[in-house]
């Protein structure tokens, strides 16, 4: 285990007797609560120092509720630093109201708009689209794109058209794991790593492996290649706790992403895991 307080900066906290989220509808293993009690003891034995929340994906009528309920958790979660909120970027424009709301509120650092369950393509093109995520570089807040690995193209070219924002890739592009899938995931994130306002997080792999059978040497080239190309000052550490308790337990995958960098520097681990995620998120203010 790394023998400094890691970062976390990708953590989802839910309760459906709070708030809904019509995806858990029928998923055994996730429709409960996931509290901060919960993740402590499922990081039992690994020394996070803070947290960043990521919206659970419940849509525009619950984003404010939802920030604000996390945010009601620090008092018994003092390490959450940051929230990346939900926001309808499709709105363009009409958007800003509950965008300089959001800014307002003390944890918020980011937005994130989910794409990996559009199925138009270059739906983050939309002129409307384009329009929404420009409004997060006047409000200080950055956007984690989240998509699947056919929607890379499309992700590159919506980062080259926004290059005032600040970008994260959340778990590496969700490329396929599981049928050992490599081009064109490869290329095209080389492609996104060229643009300077964009960084990726190291996050979400194992529940793109075989839940049951995956072993570290199944991940080592997806991780290689992301440090490869965006180097040690723009990757950073995310758990994706609780959907990684789909395919993997919270230490073990603090030891397998260890192991799989095990050849770096002292400074760069500690880049990964901690000062990267904590710079990007701005943590420190």
């Amino acid at each position: 285990m790394p023998d400094f307080p890691i970062t976390d900066t990708h953590v989802h906290f839910w309760n459906p007797n709070h708030l809904r989220y019509a995806w858990l509808d029928g998923n055994e293993k996730l429709n409960r609560p996931f509290l901060p009690e919960d993740y402590r003891t499922a990081c039992a034995g690994v020394a996070v120092g803070k947290i960043v929340f990521v919206e659970c994906g419940g849509g525009t009528e619950q984003a404010e509720a939802e920030a604000d309920w996390v945010a009601s958790l620090v008092t018994e979660e003092p390490r959450i630093a940051g929230i990346v909120a939900h926001a309808p970027l499709e709105q363009g424009e009409a958007v800003e109201p509950l965008v300089e709301r959001l800014a307002d509120k003390p944890l918020v650092r980011g937005v994130r708009r989910l794409l990996q369950g559009e199925s138009e393509p270059g739906y983050c093109l939309r002129p409307d689209f384009l329009a929404g995520v420009r409004l997060l570089a006047r409000h200080n807040l950055s956007f984690d794109i989240c998509i699947r690995h056919h929607q890379l193209a499309e992700t590159i070219e919506l980062v080259r058209r926004c290059p005032e924002v600040r970008f994260v890739l959340d778990h590496i592009g969700k490329p396929d794991i599981r049928g050992a899938v490599w081009e064109p995931w490869r290329t095209q994130i080389y492609e996104l790593a060229a643009l300077p306002n964009v960084h990726c997080k190291i996050s979400g792999l194992v529940t793109e492996a075989d839940h049951a059978l995956w072993t570290p040497d199944d991940l080592r080239p997806y991780v290689e290649t992301v440090i490869d190309s965006f180097g040690w000052t723009r990757v950073f550490y995310g758990s994706d706790w609780s959907v990684s308790t789909l395919a993997t337990t919270y230490p073990r995958w603090v030891e397998t992403l260890e192991m799989l960098v095990a050849g770096c520097s002292s400074e760069e681990k500690q880049a990964l895991f901690t000062e990267n995620g904590k710079r990007f998120y701005r943590l420190e203010e």
